[in-house]
């Protein structure tokens, strides 16, 4: 992989806290269950796909804001040791973002968000917006506020500014934010949600789990990577990693940038916790060539 032809990708997003359970089986309604363990990790799906994007040799500076919490004071050191620009990250008063992750012996998750900081990104200031037009990429999630979101994107069209979008956790979205989406990345659930809409997207890229990945591009044209054979210990960061990983080649082209993202989220599920499983470059580019 050629770091030299990256993209600079802005993220606008959360940044929270994962406080995460591990036990045997998840509870049902009503019921008690013993852990086996407990880890405070960061994350935030915003986060997480500016660490993974950087990882994989892309430019990224990241917008949103942490809390004036000890939480807060963690969450950013995470994002600037993971190489992502923070100069613009805002500190608020009152707590960070949270989740609450419960992961069973499986590997799969339930995860509870809590907005805190994140909730209080309502506007863009010049500086953001001049981020925005300066950057090749945009990339969105929905754990900030919808409005902002959507002012975002609009901005990043108007300035030619490719606009990506990981339109999770799943809720209505306007009309006027689809209108301004190059490139969806969306799972199985959320690309049967949002089925009416992605078909008016010129890019789309939908992961399959342990299936792999499809990509399908404005002339209909479809690409597919198959799953790949690994150990899963967590599925929390793969799809951020996934995410990540695809935006940060995305200027190689859709085969390059399908396989560095499938590459990234089969390996992300082999660690526990979201931000400390995000693999880096090198381990990549390691599993691609062994294929």
């Amino acid at each position: 992989m050629n770091r030299c032809v990256a993209p600079t990708v802005v993220v606008l997003g959360s940044v929270n806290m994962d406080l995460v359970t591990s036990t045997d089986r998840r509870p049902a309604p009503g019921e008690t269950v013993l852990g086996s363990g407990f880890a405070t990790v960061p994350g935030g799906k915003g986060a997480n796909q500016a660490i993974a994007a950087a990882r994989s040799g892309a430019r990224v500076r990241f917008l949103g804001a942490i809390g004036d919490d000890a939480f807060g004071t963690e969450l950013a050191s995470t994002l600037s040791a993971a190489g992502v620009d923070i100069s613009l990250l805002r500190r608020v008063e009152g707590p960070s973002g949270i989740a609450s992750i419960v992961v069973d012996g499986a590997g799969e998750n339930s995860i509870i968000v809590v907005a805190g900081a994140n909730g209080r990104v309502t506007e863009l200031t010049p500086a953001e917006l001049a981020a925005i037009a300066d950057a090749d990429i945009l990339l969105c999630q929905l754990e900030i506020p919808l409005d902002t979101v959507t002012a975002a994107a609009r901005h990043a069209r108007a300035s030619n500014t490719v606009v990506a979008l990981n339109p999770s956790p799943v809720r209505p979205l306007p009309a006027d934010l689809w209108a301004h989406v190059d490139l969806a990345v969306v799972n199985s659930l959320e690309y049967e949600h949002y089925s009416a809409e992605i078909t008016e997207v010129a890019h789309v890229v939908r992961t399959l789990g342990g299936a792999g990945a499809v990509y399908r591009g404005p002339d209909g044209t479809e690409l597919s990577a198959a799953g790949l054979p690994v150990d899963v210990v967590d599925t929390t960061g793969a799809g951020d990693a996934f995410t990540g990983g695809l935006i940060a080649t995305w200027t190689q082209g859709a085969p390059t940038a399908l396989t560095w993202a499938n590459t990234a989220g089969a390996l992300a599920t082999t660690t526990l916790g979201a931000s400390s499983s995000l693999p880096d470059h090198a381990r990549i580019a390691a599993m691609i060539a062994t294929r």
